[in-house]
């Protein structure tokens, strides 16, 4: 046998092999799908959510597709406690949220990259070079929760204490708005979107933007600019994380003082969050 048809022949085999084992990833994740979407949602789940601002107003149809993307979500994240026991009211309510950003959109998974979710009991104090209108800093900064690569952090004491209640802020809808737009590769304050609505989303999104960060930049005359606050100035990403806070806790402030943000996020999520909280 020559040398080229014996190599031939190894990738042949390699390519067989390779082929082989994604048919066996393939049908075991079918199968798991399969398993999970015959469990029942348990009833103690469903008091963990009546606790929330959002469950109860969705509709029954809807509370029936989310309670299914939780169970998804939590049988297929690991989730690691640090310094706390992961218990299953985390589990359910950080599953919740992540899962209400993505209820109305066309999505055969719930957050496909996303492996691990580490929960911390409180705020983690982290050594960081953080940016600023070109001027970058570094020190020791508390965080509340990050995202990045596979994995999100999440520090409950915070956590908890906005899942029950509209707060203006949330940090478990911060951090998954960091994931969604991570979807398409690009950590820039553009999720996946049509193509048709691209070039309206950045004119809306990065003109707010620049007009947020040179308030910023001179700490005065915020204005209707205050909903939105100083860390969504940080970067395009932030900002986006932040507007996708104040769409879900504050609706009704954000279509006030910002109708184009409102409705571009109204248009992406599908949903109209002001009316649902009304």
């Amino acid at each position: 046998m020559g040398y080229s048809s014996a190599l031939l022949l190894v990738f042949g085999g390699l390519g067989a092999t390779l082929f082989g084992l994604y048919l066996l990833y393939d049908m075991r994740k079918k199968g798991l799908l399969h398993k999970i979407e015959s469990l029942p949602f348990p009833e103690h789940y469903k008091t963990i959510l009546s606790k929330t601002p959002y469950y109860h107003r969705l509709s029954l149809a809807d509370q029936k597709r989310v309670q299914r993307s939780i169970l998804l979500f939590i049988h297929t994240k690991e989730f690691v406690g640090v310094h706390t026991d992961v218990t299953e009211e985390m589990k359910v309510v950080i599953a919740f949220y992540a899962c209400l950003l993505l209820l109305h959109k066309e999505t055969e998974s719930c957050y496909e990259s996303l492996k691990t979710i580490i929960v911390y009991p409180h705020a983690v104090v982290t050594k960081q070079i953080k940016a600023f209108g070109g001027i970058y800093t570094k020190g020791e900064f508390l965080i509340q929760g990050q995202s990045a690569n596979d994995t999100v952090v999440i520090t409950w004491h915070e956590a908890k204490k906005e899942a029950y209640h509209l707060r203006h802020s949330n940090v478990i809808i911060h951090e998954f708005a960091h994931e969604i737009d991570m979807m398409d590769g690009v950590v820039d304050g553009v999720p996946p979107i049509e193509r048709s609505k691209y070039d309206g989303w950045v004119n809306v999104l990065y003109r707010e933007f620049n007009t947020l960060n040179a308030i910023a930049l001179k700490d005065r005359g915020w204005g209707k600019y205050k909903l939105l606050g100083e860390y969504a100035a940080s970067n395009e990403a932030e900002f986006f994380a932040v507007v996708t806070e104040r769409f879900f806790e504050s609706p009704a402030s954000l279509k006030h003082h910002f109708p184009e943000l409102y409705n571009m996020l109204k248009g992406f999520y599908n949903i109209d969050t002001a009316k649902l909280c009304a």
